[in-house]
Protein backbone atom coordinates (compact mmCIF):
# COMPACT_ATOMS: atom_id res chain seq x y z
CA UNK A 1 0.00 0.00 0.00
CA UNK A 2 2.98 2.25 1.06
CA UNK A 3 5.99 3.67 -0.33
CA UNK A 4 7.88 2.19 2.71
CA UNK A 5 10.68 4.96 2.58
CA UNK A 6 7.92 7.64 3.51
CA UNK A 7 5.19 6.00 5.43
CA UNK A 8 6.45 3.89 7.17
CA UNK A 9 9.52 5.53 8.26
CA UNK A 10 7.21 8.70 9.55
CA UNK A 11 5.33 5.94 11.88
CA UNK A 12 8.86 5.59 13.29
CA UNK A 13 9.65 8.87 13.63
CA UNK A 14 6.37 9.28 15.65
CA UNK A 15 7.06 6.41 17.63
CA UNK A 16 10.66 7.44 18.24
CA UNK A 17 9.28 11.08 19.61
CA UNK A 18 6.28 9.19 21.76
CA UNK A 19 9.34 7.48 23.35
CA UNK A 20 10.37 10.49 24.80
CA UNK A 21 6.64 12.05 25.94
CA UNK A 22 4.64 11.32 28.49
CA UNK A 23 1.26 11.50 28.70
CA UNK A 24 0.66 14.72 30.03
CA UNK A 25 2.59 16.43 27.48
CA UNK A 26 1.82 14.65 24.12
CA UNK A 27 -0.82 17.36 23.48
CA UNK A 28 -1.10 21.18 21.88
CA UNK A 29 -3.56 22.74 21.00
CA UNK A 30 -4.38 24.96 18.18
CA UNK A 31 -7.60 26.73 17.42
CA UNK A 32 -9.17 24.78 20.70
CA UNK A 33 -7.96 21.57 19.53
CA UNK A 34 -5.66 19.38 21.02
CA UNK A 35 -3.22 17.78 18.53
CA UNK A 36 -0.37 14.76 19.07
CA UNK A 37 2.87 16.99 19.29
CA UNK A 38 4.72 13.47 17.79
CA UNK A 39 2.82 14.28 14.75
CA UNK A 40 1.68 18.31 14.13
CA UNK A 41 2.68 21.27 14.79
CA UNK A 42 1.41 24.89 15.06
CA UNK A 43 3.91 25.40 12.15
CA UNK A 44 2.58 23.08 9.83
CA UNK A 45 -1.20 24.01 10.51
CA UNK A 46 -0.30 27.96 9.54
CA UNK A 47 1.16 26.65 6.12
CA UNK A 48 -2.07 24.45 5.92
CA UNK A 49 -3.99 27.01 4.74
CA UNK A 50 -1.72 27.65 1.29
CA UNK A 51 -2.59 24.30 0.54
CA UNK A 52 -3.82 23.99 -3.41
CA UNK A 53 -6.30 21.46 -3.57
CA UNK A 54 -6.84 19.74 -7.05
CA UNK A 55 -10.59 18.38 -8.38
CA UNK A 56 -9.25 14.95 -8.79
CA UNK A 57 -7.81 15.21 -5.45
CA UNK A 58 -9.53 12.43 -2.82
CA UNK A 59 -10.49 13.73 -0.05
CA UNK A 60 -10.83 11.32 3.02
CA UNK A 61 -12.14 12.67 6.31
CA UNK A 62 -12.54 10.71 9.34
CA UNK A 63 -12.28 10.78 13.17
CA UNK A 64 -8.91 8.56 14.65
CA UNK A 65 -10.03 5.05 15.09
CA UNK A 66 -13.15 5.25 12.55
CA UNK A 67 -11.38 2.37 9.73
CA UNK A 68 -9.46 5.39 7.40
CA UNK A 69 -6.84 2.99 7.05
CA UNK A 70 -9.23 0.89 5.54
CA UNK A 71 -10.59 2.95 3.26
CA UNK A 72 -6.69 4.27 2.35
CA UNK A 73 -6.34 0.80 0.95
CA UNK A 74 -10.02 0.55 -0.80
CA UNK A 75 -9.18 3.74 -2.63
CA UNK A 76 -5.28 2.50 -3.51
CA UNK A 77 -7.43 -0.82 -4.95
CA UNK A 78 -9.53 1.09 -6.74
CA UNK A 79 -6.81 3.13 -8.45
CA UNK A 80 -4.44 0.42 -9.69
CA UNK A 81 -7.72 -1.38 -10.53
CA UNK A 82 -8.38 1.39 -13.50
CA UNK A 83 -4.70 2.44 -13.94
CA UNK A 84 -2.74 -0.48 -13.17
CA UNK A 85 -0.42 1.70 -11.86
CA UNK A 86 0.31 0.96 -8.23
CA UNK A 87 -0.31 3.91 -5.64
CA UNK A 88 2.50 5.18 -3.60
CA UNK A 89 2.35 7.80 -0.52
CA UNK A 90 5.09 9.82 -1.17
CA UNK A 91 4.36 11.64 1.99
CA UNK A 92 2.52 10.54 5.20
CA UNK A 93 -1.27 10.42 4.05
CA UNK A 94 -2.78 12.69 6.76
CA UNK A 95 -2.86 15.84 5.48
CA UNK A 96 -2.10 17.74 8.95
CA UNK A 97 0.74 16.09 10.15
CA UNK A 98 4.14 16.16 8.62
CA UNK A 99 6.69 19.44 8.08
CA UNK A 100 5.26 22.70 6.79
CA UNK A 101 7.53 22.35 3.64
CA UNK A 102 5.10 19.33 2.70
CA UNK A 103 2.78 20.94 1.01
CA UNK A 104 5.10 22.17 -1.57
CA UNK A 105 6.56 19.26 -2.11
CA UNK A 106 2.96 17.77 -2.73
CA UNK A 107 2.60 20.06 -5.66
CA UNK A 108 4.96 17.54 -7.72
CA UNK A 109 2.84 14.60 -7.04
CA UNK A 110 0.97 12.54 -9.44
CA UNK A 111 -2.78 12.67 -9.50
CA UNK A 112 -5.16 11.42 -8.05
CA UNK A 113 -3.57 12.44 -4.90
CA UNK A 114 -5.22 10.70 -1.80
CA UNK A 115 -5.71 12.77 1.20
CA UNK A 116 -6.42 11.85 4.62
CA UNK A 117 -7.90 14.03 7.14
CA UNK A 118 -8.89 13.71 10.85
CA UNK A 119 -9.94 18.00 10.64
CA UNK A 120 -13.24 19.43 11.12
CA UNK A 121 -14.73 20.39 7.95
CA UNK A 122 -14.10 24.50 8.88
CA UNK A 123 -10.48 23.60 9.75
CA UNK A 124 -9.98 22.20 6.31
CA UNK A 125 -7.96 24.17 3.44
CA UNK A 126 -10.63 26.32 1.37
CA UNK A 127 -9.07 24.79 -1.93
CA UNK A 128 -10.40 21.64 -1.03
CA UNK A 129 -13.76 22.69 -1.67
CA UNK A 130 -13.27 25.86 -3.73
CA UNK A 131 -11.63 23.10 -6.49
CA UNK A 132 -14.38 20.70 -5.62
CA UNK A 133 -12.39 17.65 -4.75
CA UNK A 134 -14.53 14.52 -3.97
CA UNK A 135 -14.98 13.86 0.13
CA UNK A 136 -15.44 10.87 1.75
CA UNK A 137 -16.89 11.32 5.24
CA UNK A 138 -15.95 7.67 7.60
CA UNK A 139 -18.08 7.63 11.12
CA UNK A 140 -18.00 5.20 13.22
CA UNK A 141 -19.67 4.28 16.42
CA UNK A 142 -19.16 6.68 19.28
CA UNK A 143 -18.64 2.95 22.24
CA UNK A 144 -16.42 0.89 19.37
CA UNK A 145 -14.78 4.18 18.23
CA UNK A 146 -13.70 5.12 22.06
CA UNK A 147 -12.57 1.44 22.94
CA UNK A 148 -10.09 1.05 19.62
CA UNK A 149 -8.50 4.65 20.79
CA UNK A 150 -8.02 3.47 23.90
CA UNK A 151 -6.22 0.37 23.11
CA UNK A 152 -4.29 2.01 20.75
CA UNK A 153 -2.66 3.66 23.04
CA UNK A 154 -2.36 1.44 25.98
CA UNK A 155 -1.44 -1.43 23.03
CA UNK A 156 1.55 0.10 21.18
CA UNK A 157 4.60 -0.12 23.12
CA UNK A 158 6.18 3.49 22.61
CA UNK A 159 2.82 5.58 22.81
CA UNK A 160 2.13 7.43 26.25
CA UNK A 161 -0.72 5.15 28.11
CA UNK A 162 -3.57 5.58 29.78
CA UNK A 163 -3.46 4.30 33.56
CA UNK A 164 -6.96 2.32 33.01
CA UNK A 165 -10.37 2.80 30.72
CA UNK A 166 -12.25 4.48 33.27
CA UNK A 167 -9.23 7.36 32.93
CA UNK A 168 -9.69 7.03 29.00
CA UNK A 169 -13.45 7.30 28.67
CA UNK A 170 -13.31 10.41 31.04
CA UNK A 171 -10.66 12.09 28.87
CA UNK A 172 -12.70 10.82 25.86
CA UNK A 173 -15.79 12.71 27.09
CA UNK A 174 -14.34 15.54 27.53
CA UNK A 175 -12.37 15.69 24.33
CA UNK A 176 -9.12 16.23 25.40
CA UNK A 177 -7.56 13.11 23.33
CA UNK A 178 -5.59 13.65 19.74
CA UNK A 179 -7.88 15.60 17.56
CA UNK A 180 -10.74 16.17 20.27
CA UNK A 181 -14.18 15.64 20.71
CA UNK A 182 -15.68 12.73 18.51
CA UNK A 183 -19.16 14.45 19.09
CA UNK A 184 -17.63 18.48 17.99
CA UNK A 185 -16.30 16.54 15.09
CA UNK A 186 -19.28 14.70 14.26
CA UNK A 187 -21.53 18.29 14.77
CA UNK A 188 -19.15 19.95 12.94
CA UNK A 189 -19.51 17.45 9.83
CA UNK A 190 -23.13 17.04 10.51
CA UNK A 191 -23.86 20.38 8.95
CA UNK A 192 -21.98 19.28 5.12
CA UNK A 193 -22.90 15.67 4.99
CA UNK A 194 -25.42 16.76 2.00
CA UNK A 195 -23.56 18.78 0.48
CA UNK A 196 -22.26 18.07 -3.17
CA UNK A 197 -18.90 16.64 -3.40
CA UNK A 198 -19.15 14.76 -0.45
CA UNK A 199 -20.20 10.96 0.60
CA UNK A 200 -20.89 9.58 3.87
CA UNK A 201 -19.75 5.83 4.58
CA UNK A 202 -20.77 4.04 8.15
CA UNK A 203 -18.24 1.92 8.99
CA UNK A 204 -20.43 -0.92 10.37
CA UNK A 205 -21.91 -0.56 6.73
CA UNK A 206 -18.61 -1.82 5.33
CA UNK A 207 -18.21 -4.27 7.93
CA UNK A 208 -21.72 -6.32 7.01
CA UNK A 209 -21.25 -5.79 2.76
CA UNK A 210 -17.57 -4.82 1.52
CA UNK A 211 -18.31 -5.65 -1.66
CA UNK A 212 -22.22 -3.43 -1.37
CA UNK A 213 -19.53 -0.44 0.11
CA UNK A 214 -16.75 -0.41 -2.18
CA UNK A 215 -19.00 -0.18 -5.29
CA UNK A 216 -20.67 2.71 -3.59
CA UNK A 217 -17.38 4.25 -3.24
CA UNK A 218 -16.13 3.24 -6.68
CA UNK A 219 -19.03 5.00 -7.90
CA UNK A 220 -18.77 8.14 -6.33
CA UNK A 221 -15.37 8.54 -7.50
CA UNK A 222 -16.04 7.59 -10.72
CA UNK A 223 -13.82 4.47 -11.30
CA UNK A 224 -15.93 2.01 -13.66
CA UNK A 225 -14.74 -1.38 -12.20
CA UNK A 226 -16.75 -4.85 -13.45
CA UNK A 227 -18.03 -7.23 -10.47
CA UNK A 228 -14.78 -9.33 -10.64
CA UNK A 229 -13.13 -6.31 -10.20
CA UNK A 230 -14.90 -5.45 -7.22
CA UNK A 231 -14.67 -9.07 -5.99
CA UNK A 232 -11.21 -9.15 -6.29
CA UNK A 233 -10.84 -5.86 -4.24
CA UNK A 234 -13.21 -7.12 -1.71
CA UNK A 235 -11.26 -10.10 -1.14
CA UNK A 236 -8.19 -7.85 -0.69
CA UNK A 237 -9.81 -5.57 1.70
CA UNK A 238 -11.43 -7.31 4.42
CA UNK A 239 -10.21 -6.76 7.83
CA UNK A 240 -7.87 -10.16 8.16
CA UNK A 241 -6.63 -9.75 4.67
CA UNK A 242 -5.17 -6.39 5.94
CA UNK A 243 -4.40 -7.72 9.10
CA UNK A 244 -2.06 -10.31 7.50
CA UNK A 245 -0.06 -8.09 5.91
CA UNK A 246 -0.39 -5.05 8.15
CA UNK A 247 3.74 -5.11 9.18
CA UNK A 248 4.57 -4.93 5.52
CA UNK A 249 2.25 -2.27 4.89
CA UNK A 250 2.38 0.17 8.29
CA UNK A 251 5.48 -1.47 10.01
CA UNK A 252 5.69 -1.83 13.59
CA UNK A 253 2.75 -0.42 14.25
CA UNK A 254 0.33 -2.58 12.56
CA UNK A 255 -0.75 -5.41 13.77
CA UNK A 256 -2.14 -2.65 16.40
CA UNK A 257 -4.01 -0.60 13.75
CA UNK A 258 -5.66 -3.77 12.79
CA UNK A 259 -6.28 -5.06 16.15
CA UNK A 260 -9.87 -6.41 15.91
CA UNK A 261 -12.72 -4.84 13.64
CA UNK A 262 -15.21 -5.93 15.27
CA UNK A 263 -18.95 -4.21 16.05
CA UNK A 264 -19.79 -3.60 19.91
CA UNK A 265 -16.36 -4.63 21.06
CA UNK A 266 -17.31 -1.98 23.43
CA UNK A 267 -19.34 -4.17 25.50
CA UNK A 268 -16.46 -5.61 26.88
CA UNK A 269 -15.43 -2.20 28.65
CA UNK A 270 -17.97 -0.22 29.00
CA UNK A 271 -19.87 -0.06 32.83
CA UNK A 272 -23.60 0.77 33.32
CA UNK A 273 -22.78 4.27 33.95
CA UNK A 274 -20.13 5.16 30.97
CA UNK A 275 -22.97 3.40 28.42
CA UNK A 276 -25.69 5.74 29.85
CA UNK A 277 -23.36 8.86 29.93
CA UNK A 278 -22.79 8.13 26.28
CA UNK A 279 -26.11 7.35 25.44
CA UNK A 280 -27.16 10.76 27.13
CA UNK A 281 -24.26 12.49 25.40
CA UNK A 282 -25.24 11.12 22.04
CA UNK A 283 -29.03 12.43 22.86
CA UNK A 284 -27.86 16.19 23.67
CA UNK A 285 -25.51 16.19 20.56
CA UNK A 286 -26.91 14.18 17.59
CA UNK A 287 -30.67 13.37 18.32
CA UNK A 288 -32.51 14.80 15.50
CA UNK A 289 -29.87 15.63 13.18
CA UNK A 290 -29.02 13.60 10.25
CA UNK A 291 -25.67 12.23 10.86
CA UNK A 292 -27.54 10.88 14.17
CA UNK A 293 -29.97 9.18 11.95
CA UNK A 294 -27.03 7.62 9.66
CA UNK A 295 -25.35 6.71 12.71
CA UNK A 296 -27.57 3.33 13.69
CA UNK A 297 -26.87 4.45 17.27
CA UNK A 298 -29.94 2.34 18.73
CA UNK A 299 -28.98 -1.06 16.63
CA UNK A 300 -25.15 -0.65 17.37
CA UNK A 301 -24.84 0.91 20.87
CA UNK A 302 -27.71 -0.24 22.63
CA UNK A 303 -27.10 -3.44 23.64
Amino acid sequence: MANKSKFIDYIDEALEKSKETALSHLFFTYQGIPYPITMCTSETFKALDTFEARSDDIVLASYPKCGSNWILHIISELIFAESKKKYEYPEFPILECGDPEKYQRMKQFPSPRILATHLHYDKLPGSIFKNKAKILVIFRNPKDTAVSFFHFHNDVPDIPSYGSWDEFFRQFMKGQVSWGSYFDFAINWNKHLDDENIKFILYEDLKKNLAAGIQQIADFLGFSLTGEQIQTITAQSTFQAMRAKSQETHGAVGPFLFRKGEVGDWKNLFSETQNQEMDAKFKECLTGTSLGAKLKYESYCQA
